[in-house]
């Protein structure tokens, strides 16, 4: 396969390399500092502390879309207008497009700006980019993405190139799932700018983590999807597995760059606000985070 990845930042570089690695064409289309990294050295992929060198194509061009099988759209949640329009007259006909992107609404988001079919995917992957062109790779991988014409064949290519990918109805549900471990760790990761082990260990968080998921949860009832009782478990789970990782919000921060918190906690303040379910606990933490990028001048 063809494969452009637009907006080819941890995510889309980590995607790119393991596709790139299974002898796909893969064109990363990226900010100018990767580029030109990538340009002169490859694409660095560490994992398991072992790092090896990829040769792929990269541009700053929307036009790297052009002729891709399948384009995997990565970009930051705020950025899915704009880079929806960049792409859209340089997309192939035949072209399947997945948001590989937090929150919930993106897909269709995306979707109304191109005109065209976009399917959905949640993301498992804890990754960053330590330097221009490296992407370092933390744990998990595996992608569940929604029923389209080419899914399953997707699916099966994919993991063929150790992408463990599902096929499912309910991919609005894992994508809602995925939200609420994102406001449970996001902001809280961010804000004292700490890991997950660290970060948990503090007391009243785990307390903390339960309240913003217990909002998630009625919010998501209230919108007709259902999260299970399990999802406590399943977020309690990941700061054990992932110590080390932070949050890509803590990330974004760090490097002075304006987070997707709107799309994440925010985004379940303003679902809450129109549904009628009350939501302190992502209120305040997305005004926290949204201070912090004041202060910031972000």
């Amino acid at each position: 396969m063809t494969i452009a990845i637009m907006g080819a930042g941890g995510v889309g570089c980590y995607y790119g390399a393991m596709l790139a690695r299974a002898g796909h064409g893969v064109t990363l289309i990226a900010r100018p500092q990767h580029v030109e990294a990538i340009e002169r050295h490859g694409l660095a992929f560490e994992a398991r502390g072992t790092t090896e060198t990829l040769p792929v194509k990269a541009t700053t061009e929307p036009s790297g879309v052009a002729e891709a099988d399948i384009v995997l759209f990565c970009v930051k949640s705020g950025d899915t207008e704009e880079a929806g329009r960049a792409i859209a007259p340089h997309l192939a006909a035949n072209a399947t497009i997945l948001s590989l992107q937090n929150g919930v609404d993106n897909a269709q988001r995306l979707q109304d700006v191109i005109g065209r079919p976009v399917i959905p995917a949640a993301v498992y992957v804890a990754v960053e980019m330590p330097g221009p062109g490296h992407v370092r790779h933390h744990g998990r991988g595996e992608l569940i993405i929604g029923p389209g014409a080419t899914s399953i064949a997707i699916a099966a290519s994919f993991g063929q190139a150790g992408i463990p990918t599902e096929v499912s109805e309910n991919v609005i549900g894992a994508l809602w799932t995925k939200l609420a471990v994102n406001c449970a760790y996001n902001a809280l990761s961010a804000i004292p700018q700490l890991p997950y082990g660290r970060m948990i260990a503090v007391e009243g968080v785990r307390d903390s983590m339960a309240d913003i998921v217990a909002e998630c949860r009625a919010v998501a009832q209230a919108a007709g999807i259902a999260i299970g009782p399990e999802i406590m478990d399943t977020v309690l789970a990941l700061a054990p597995a992932m110590p080390a990782q932070s949050s890509s919000t803590a990330q974004d921060l760090a490097r002075g760059k304006r987070s997707e918190i709107d799309h994440l906690n925010g985004y379940v303040v303003r679902t809450g606000e129109r549904l009628g379910i009350s939501t302190p606990a992502n209120r305040l933490l997305t005004v926290m985070v949204k201070l912090m990028e004041e202060s910031a001048g972000l």
